[in-house]
């Protein structure tokens, strides 16, 4: 990373990684807005925004200046790319990711916690085999692309950008700290 501090960053990782909690925390510290792909994507009931409207959303907030954005969708993912500084990958142990997912899960489904456009996630969900609307099975099913495929496909694709692939909490606090320390 370089020693001025980075005004467009992309997040990625699996359900439960941090994704969102880490581009909060980024946003917050480098003081640029914090775009949340999940909260765009997801419509009232969970109907998934056209991919057209989305591309097009994706292309005005990619436009701006300043942002760091977390999601996992590839169909926008370029538009990102395009214009990143640094491209964060969290590739925590898949058995951390599981846990942290599942127990917001659970917390979310007892609280009935409103999450984008009105969504709430079901407890029964929890116990269905699709991934689709298993949140844990999908997070499960999907972490080995942020160890093998997302980071090789950053170094290759944008070589402009900065790539950083964390692997634990303790790098992920060091990261936000270093990142703080170049403003």
């Amino acid at each position: 990373m370089s020693t001025a501090a980075p005004s467009r960053l992309v997040i990625h990782g699996a359900s439960g990684s941090g994704t969102t909690t880490l581009a909060a925390e980024l946003s917050a510290v480098l003081g640029v807005p914090h775009i949340e792909l999940d909260a765009i994507f997801h419509q009232e009931g969970w109907t998934p925004l056209d991919r057209a409207s989305f591309e097009e959303v994706a292309c005005e907030l990619a436009a701006q200046d300043t942002w760091v954005v977390d999601g996992n969708y590839s169909q926008v993912r370029p538009i990102f790319w395009s214009r990143a500084q640094v491209i964060v990958i969290l590739d925590l142990p898949r058995w951390r990711s599981t846990t942290r997912v599942l127990a917001r899960s659970l917390r979310r489904g007892v609280m009935r916690t409103q999450l984008w456009n009105s969504t709430t996630r079901r407890l029964s969900n929890l116990l269905r085999l699709d991934p689709e609307r298993n949140v844990v099975r999908w997070s499960w099913q999907t972490h080995h692309r942020y160890h093998d495929e997302v980071p090789a496909a950053a170094a290759a694709e944008v070589p402009g950008a900065s790539v950083v692939v964390l692997t634990s909490p303790r790098q992920v606090s060091r990261f936000v700290e270093e990142l703080a320390q170049t403003l």
